[in-house]
């Protein structure tokens, strides 16, 4: 098994630096009871006016019908890998907040909470891959999202480690390629 530990430069937790996009995984199943820790992890993250825009639709590999129902809404460069998680999740953001206003932060708190339920799964040896490769109007249609109150932001993929021999290409060697990131001064201006 593959664990890509990141080389930081700074002293960055152990906890994201063992964080990453996993692509193969075992036949282990994840129990109901750490998948309701993963999603309380998740409800932890902060949130414009505390709405907690994030709305969450799985289905464990087992029950076969409910998981392909989500795996045909991922788009085909995921579908050949996402085949063994144990867990696929459909991430849906609340568009407006309880006053009926627009929530303009929700795909931002959405994407807070999706990074707490992740760090939660590293920290349980749970990996996962979040995914924006989907159909959107197929994932609509499937789950039956009133596109008045919701918006399908990502998938997430989760499972426990398995080798990436077991991958087809080119997935194989994107599971063993080195972790790389772009350098604080890309993205990162102090203002003057």
């Amino acid at each position: 098994m593959s664990i890509k530990i990141a080389e930081t430069k700074h002293k960055v937790i152990d906890l994201i630096k063992n964080r990453w996009s996993a692509r193969s995984f075992s036949d282990k199943t994840i129990s109901e009871t750490d998948l309701h820790t993963l999603f309380e992890a998740a409800s932890w993250a902060f949130s414009a006016n505390n709405a907690q825009p994030w709305e969450y639709v799985y289905a464990h590999r087992e029950d076969s019908e409910a998981f392909q129902k989500l795996h045909s809404c991922l788009m085909g460069g995921n579908q050949p890998w996402t085949k063994n998680a144990a867990v696929l999740i459909a991430v849906l953001a609340h568009k407006k907040l309880e006053n009926g206003h627009e929530n303009k932060a929700a795909k931002h708190d959405v994407g807070a909470a999706n990074a707490t339920l992740m760090l939660q799964a590293t920290n349980m040896n749970i990996f996962g891959h979040v995914m924006g490769g989907f159909d959107p109007a197929k994932t609509i249609e499937t789950l039956n999202v009133d596109t008045e109150i919701f918006e399908p932001v990502v998938f997430m993929a989760l499972g426990y480690l398995d080798a990436p021999e077991k991958l087809e290409e080119p997935f194989k060697t994107r599971e063993l390629t080195p972790r790389a990131r772009k350098p604080l001064n890309d993205f990162v201006k102090r203002l003057q």
